[in-house]
Formats: C-alpha cells, sequence, structure tokens
C-alpha cells in the first residue's frame, strides 16, 4: 500500500508550516479585535502602548497599513483596518508589532478603544422574519426554482394530490473550520518584492490577490504554502495575517511573523452558517416521490458575502421527484464571516433532506434504504443531462449487506443500559474540476518532476502527482520528485470543491502526453540516436527497430540535462453532455444510555462511489474524517453566539470537537468505476462527501433507538431527555 510522501516529514516535526519559518531581525504582530459587535470606532488610545517593551509599530484605522481590496474569483476581499465600522464581534481592528510575540501580545492588550454602539442583530431565529432573497446560485440558478409536472399549475396543488404528506422544519449550528493550524504568516521583502510564508489552499492565487492588495506586479509576489495544516474552505482566501504581516513588513523594513491566537481564530477567519430548512415530501404509498419542497434560511454576515445553497445543494439534484419546489433566503446579521466549510450545502442540507426521507419511510411503514433506492434519479430534476456515471443503488445494497440491515429489528433494540438505534442516508457531492496546470521536467539521470502550484491541505495530493505522473510516464513511483505549494510553480488553482485529483491529474496526463511526443521527436531528429527511424516510448525508454535507451540516456546523448514541458486542463464541452456527482451510502449504528441519555457512536460505515481511486490508503483516511466530522456535527459541534454578538465557546475548551474515544470502528468500502467522462483520470472528489449525510445518519440512528425526532444539530443530552 503506498504511503504519503510528506508523512516522514510530517510526524517527526519536520515539514515547515507557515508560521515554522524564522529570520534574521524579524519582528512579530498581534492582531486586536472589536469588543462590540456593531458600531463604529470612536477612538484608539495607543498611548500605553506605544510605551510598552519591544514595540515597533502600532496600526489601526486611524493610522492604517497601505492595502487595497483585491477583487478575487469569489467577489472583492474585505481587507482590515481600512475604515473605522464594526460589524461583527471579533473584528480585526488594530495591528501591534513588536521584538517578541509575547510583547505584541502584552502590548496589544494595553489598547483601549472607543465605540458608538449600535442594535446588533445575532439571531437567525428572530430575523427569519426579515430574510431576503439569496442572490443567484454559483451557476447562475434563481433563488427559487420550481420544475412541475404536466398538467400541474402549482406545487401545493402537487402535494395535495399525494397520498402521504410529511413535514418538517430542521436547523443546524454555526461553525468554524477550528484548523488544527492556525491562520499565520511570514512576509520578507527583498529588493521591492514580497515572499509570503502562509498556509494557503491555492498559492498562486494567494500571490495574485496579495499583488492586488499591495499594489505590485504580479511577479513581484512569491507565495509559500508546502505544507497547510487543515483548511476545507477555511484557507481559501487571503488571512487577516497575510494582509497584515506583509504590509507591515514593507512599512517596517523588516520580516514580519502575525498568527492568530486560538480564540481569535473563531471570529477573524469564517465558518459555516447556521440554517433553517422546511423540508415538505409528498409520496405515493409506495413510497414513489410526487412532490418534493424545500425552504432554506442561512445566517449571513453584514456585507453578505457567502450563501449556504442548502436547498440547491441537495434537494435539486439528489431524488427522482415529479415535482420540485426550493427557495433560499438569506438572513444578514452582526456576525463573523461566513464562507465555504467542507460540504457547502450539502453537509447541512443533507441533514434535513435524509431526515425528512427517514421520517417519510416511517411514515410509509418502508424500509428507508429502499425508499432511496426507489427514488434514485438517473439525472438532476428538471434537467436533461444524465449522470455519467452513478451507482448509488449498489452503494446501498453493498452496505446493507456489510452493515447487516436486514437485520434491523422493527422497534427499540436493547443491550444492557443502552438503546440501540441503526440509521441511513445517502451521501452526495458533485463532481467538479478547475483549470490546472501542471509541469514536468525530464532530468537527464532518468528521474522527473512534476510539479504545480496546488496545495495539499491533508488531501494526500503530493502523493497523487507522484503516483499519476508515474503511471503517465511509465516509470517507477521513487522516480518522480512531486513538488507543489509555490506560486512559482505553474499555476495549480485551488485546493477546493474535492477538485484536486480530478484537476491535476488531467494536467498531468496532458503534460505526460507532451513530454514523450518531444522525446520521440527529438529521439529522431538529425544527429540524435535514432535519427530518420520511427521511435515509440514505454516503460521510461525510448525504442526504434530493436534498439532502446532510457530517456535519461537520451537526453544525456544530446547533450541535455532536462526537458521541461508543461499540461493544462479545464472542465469543457463534458459539462454540456452528462451530469456529474459522487455517491455513497452511509450507515450507522447509535447507542443511547437508558438513564443519562448520553449518545454514543457504536459503528460507522461509508461505501462509496467516487470513480477511480488513486491512492487506497489517502482516499480511506480522507472519508474516514470526513464521516468523523459529520458525527461532530451531529453530536459535538456549533458555535453559540450571545445576544451581544460575543461567542460563547469560541476556544478549543468549550467548543467541542470528538476525541478517539467518541469514534468507533470505522469502516469505508468503494464501489469502484472509473468516469472517464468527467475526466482522463477517471477519477472523481471524495474529499468532501465523507461528511454528507452523516449527521443524518446519526439523528435517524438516534430516532431508531429512542423515539425521538430531534431535527436540530448538534444533538444534545437535554433533547433525549424531553420524552
Amino acid at each position: 500500500m503506498i504511503t504519503r510522501l510528506e508523512a516522514p516529514l510530517k510526524v517527526t516535526g519536520q515539514a515547515k508550516y507557515g508560521a515554522d519559518h524564522n529570520f534574521p531581525g524579524m519582528a512579530y504582530g498581534y492582531v486586536v479585535l472589536s469588543t462590540i459587535a456593531h458600531g463604529e470606532i470612536e477612538a484608539m488610545d495607543f498611548t500605553a502602548v506605544r510605551e510598552a517593551p519591544g514595540v515597533l509599530g502600532v496600526y489601526s484605522p486611524f493610522d492604517p497599513l497601505t492595502l487595497c481590496a483585491p477583487t478575487t474569483m469569489f467577489g472583492e476581499a474585505w481587507v482590515p483596518l481600512q475604515d473605522k465600522e464594526v460589524t461583527y464581534y471579533g473584528q480585526p481592528i488594530g495591528f501591534v508589532v513588536a521584538e517578541t510575540f509575547e510583547q505584541a501580545r502584552d502590548a496589544a492588550a494595553l489598547v483601549t478603544v472607543a465605540y458608538r454602539a449600535l442594535p446588533a442583530r445575532t439571531s437567525l431565529a428572530e430575523g427569519l422574519a426579515d430574510a431576503e432573497d439569496a442572490p443567484p446560485a454559483r451557476d447562475g440558478a434563481p433563488p427559487t426554482l420550481e420544475v412541475l409536472e404536466d398538467g400541474v399549475e402549482t406545487f401545493e396543488e402537487a402535494l395535495a394530490a399525494s397520498p402521504v404528506v410529511v413535514e418538517a422544519t430542521y436547523s443546524t449550528a454555526t461553525q468554524n473550520h477550528a484548523a488544527m493550524e492556525p491562520h499565520s504568516a511570514v512576509a520578507v521583502w527583498d529588493d521591492g518584492k514580497l515572499t509570503l510564508y502562509s498556509g494557503n489552499q491555492a498559492s498562486n492565487l494567494q500571490a495574485e490577490y496579495m499583488a492586488m492588495a499591495l499594489d505590485l506586479p504580479a511577479e513581484a509576489v512569491h507565495s509559500v504554502n508546502p505544507f497547510v495544516g487543515g483548511a476545507f474552505g477555511g484557507k481559501a482566501m487571503v488571512s487577516t495575517p497575510s494582509f497584515l504581516a506583509a504590509a507591515a513588513a514593507r512599512d517596517l523594513g523588516r520580516p514580519v511573523k502575525a498568527a492568530l491566537a486560538r480564540e481569535q481564530v473563531f471570529t477573524a477567519t469564517a465558518g459555516r452558517a447556521a440554517t433553517v430548512q422546511k423540508m415538505t415530501l409528498g409520496a405515493e404509498r409506495d413510497g414513489t416521490l410526487v412532490a418534493l419542497g424545500h425552504d432554506s434560511w442561512c445566517s449571513t454576515d453584514a456585507a453578505r458575502s457567502f450563501v449556504e445553497p442548502t436547498s440547491h445543494g441537495t434537494s435539486r439534484e439528489w431524488y427522482a421527484t415529479r415535482n420540485l419546489a426550493i427557495s433560499q433566503k438569506i438572513v444578514p446579521l452582526n456576525i463573523p464571516p461566513t464562507t465555504f466549510m467542507r460540504a457547502p450545502g450539502e453537509a447541512p442540507g443533507s441533514f434535513a433532506l435524509e431526515s425528512a426521507m427517514d421520517e417519510l419511510a416511517v411514515a410509509l411503514g418502508m424500509d428507508p434504504v429502499e425508499l432511496r433506492i426507489k427514488n434514485n434519479s438517473i439525472a438532476p430534476p428538471g434537467k436533461d443531462l444524465q449522470w455519467a456515471s452513478k451507482h448509488l443503488d449498489e452503494c446501498f445494497r453493498v452496505g446493507a449487506q456489510r452493515f447487516g440491515w436486514a437485520h434491523r429489528p422493527p422497534g427499540t433494540r436493547t443491550e444492557g443500559d443502552w438503546l440501540v438505534g441503526t440509521g441511513v442516508a445517502t451521501a452526495m457531492f458533485p463532481a467538479l474540476r478547475f483549470p490546472a496546470t501542471v509541469g514536468i521536467t525530464l532530468n537527464a539521470d532518468d528521474t522527473a518532476v512534476v510539479a504545480t502550484s496546488g496545495a495539499d491541505p491533508g488531501t494526500g495530493l503530493l502523493t497523487v502527482l507522484s503516483l499519476v505522473g508515474a503511471e503517465s510516464l511509465d516509470i517507477p513511483a521513487d522516480r518522480i520528485t512531486p513538488k507543489l505549494g509555490d506560486s512559482a510553480l505553474p499555476p495549480g488553482g485551488l485546493s477546493g470543491g474535492s477538485t484536486a485529483t480530478a484537476s491535476a491529474g488531467t494536467a498531468i496526463m496532458l503534460a505526460a502526453t507532451n513530454a514523450i511526443d518531444e522525446l520521440v521527436a527529438l529521439a529522431s531528429d538529425a544527429g540524435a540516436p535514432f535519427e530518420g527511424r520511427e521511435v515509440t516510448y514505454a516503460d521510461g525508454r525510448v525504442f526504434a527497430d530493436g534498439e532502446n535507451m532510457t530517456f535519461g540516456e537520451l537526453l544525456r546523448a544530446l547533450g541535455r540535462e532536462t526537458l521541461e514541458v508543461t499540461g493544462s486542463s479545464a472542465p469543457g464541452e463534458e459539462l454540456t453532455k452528462h451530469s456529474f456527482s459522487s455517491w455513497g451510502a452511509q450507515f450507522v449504528e447509535v447507542r443511547v444510555h437508558k438513564w443519562t441519555r448520553e449518545a454514543r457512536m457504536s459503528r460507522m460505515l461509508g461505501v462509496f462511489d467516487a470513480g477511480r481511486i488513486i491512492n487506497d490508503k489517502a482516499a480511506r483516511s480522507q472519508l474516514m474524517g470526513g464521516m468523523i466530522w459529520g458525527v461532530s456535527a451531529a453530536l459535538h459541534e456549533g458555535l453559540e453566539i450571545e445576544a451581544s454578538g460575543r461567542l460563547a465557546n469560541g476556544d478549543f475548551a468549550s467548543y467541542l470537537l470528538p476525541v478517539n474515544a467518541d469514534i468507533p470502528e470505522v469502516e469505508v468500502h468503494f464501489v469502484e468505476y472509473p468516469d472517464t467522462l468527467h475526466n482522463a483520470v477517471g477519477a472523481r472528489g471524495l474529499g468532501e462527501i465523507g461528511t454528507v449525510g452523516m449527521a443524518a445518519a446519526v439523528a435517524n440512528a438516534v430516532y431508531n433507538a429512542t423515539g425521538i425526532r430531534v431535527r436540530h444539530l448538534p444533538i444534545t443530552i437535554e433533547d433525549l431527555l424531553a420524552e
């Protein structure tokens, strides 16, 4: 089994993350945060700060650093310290730089701030009455969509004609990525050029956006991030430490390091929105869906920076239904920014949809696995483009057999003092690709370098570069040196949306084809070893008329050290012919203590159809991590926002996350069908799908164990004391 190439560096502590870089004369910055949720800064007193030991620079909206707001692929980025408006508690409003981290931190605590406070909106529930229509979805779809069968005038008419109807409202909590590596940056200037060491999901995009922010030509910024300690959307944008460290280092003429404290990560970054979702299902008595309605509301920050597309990301695509009505609304609040978080839309949306499907199965007296298989779609409702490759029914049947689903008792099962229940849910995440370019360098010593600027935030992309590169060049993987996380390399795009393997892998195959074509042409050129002959390539060698030599021998014979090529890929006409997605079936067993009402996981199985699996070990690791993330959402994780806007549990002590004792046996199984209609590699995304459906499966298992239907996340002991 292939081992992750960077594993030895990580487990021995030799991997250097952004904040691990140190330089002579380096200073340290500390971010000052607001202590109100809404208002205007009237004054900031830095007198004591400037007199504190070691202080080198103090910056605020009254003495700002020179920064511009860059226009990114997600819109205009927010840049700190550029105005006096405060829109959430914990907003960056100041930056203190000193000789040591401790001096900067202690001096920052001496800042006094006078505010003109304004009323703050911090409750999603209280803001529902004033909700706004969401902007169009990322693909341009309007916030409200209806698909009605011929002869049906309204969705309500279809619902009224349904023999069985289920209606319920579900809610999910605000979450934070809480990555192990806090957002940080080390900025170094040299002769007007910036090198930035900072964990980010796209080094070339970070360099591009920083160049805009600093009003520099693109070539004047070099972004380096070979190791990223967790991301999943939380490091897709340029972070506050990156903006401030870069601008302060330029102002002070010396390197500056800035890292958020753990509590600051919960506000000075961005997280997942809270949601409220109303589900309405109408079905025939045999389980055939007649009507599916999904109305969603999500919190967003005052700038309306992100919409959690719960209805558009789930009910719009998952099941075959003759009538569909979905809507998406936003509730702007004075809260920290919202952004992409592992399976944005699909993760919280699947909790509502898959819980409602379970409630429908109960109302019908039907097995919930069979209900899902019965309504399996061949194309998204209302679309003509069929799924290119979909084996969800096989995922359910294989999963049911492996899990022992047939032995599920009709009612509660008891083992000692524990009530035991099982639950199931569908998982789905769209298969996407981003534009990517990969460079291949063939060396005269018969080794090769496969390089792209893309990032590996723990996903295993570095190893994928090696494996796909070796396969494409037809040489052993140990002769490949993969490189990424450096904006000086060919632009690899964003490592997000579960796209990296499909995007970079396809570019590798194209680059390898270009390399082989050039080798063959070189070998038959005038003066070359196989001049004028027909040349072929295989096993890292060129062949002609019974003779052969390695590509390194050919390069040496031609007096060359290297041969360098690139390959680029992007989504194309395949999007006009098919719909693409990864699929899965989640099975869980939960135990609820009779007396304490504590809920504990006891078994988890995920069966996934994600195309070709490039690295079995890394793929299982990704999916296990996603499944655990789903358990976290179900039983542990949720930010509590006080009326003042302060986060009541914005730290690792009180923001609950599962630990080893919370997670039992986790089994991952693949139903492997390479999807070469999606990309030449045949792989589809699997980084995010593991978390989709898991929270619903847990809630469904809790209901099976206790008879208590909990329609909000996270599920707590208090919820299970209700009956």
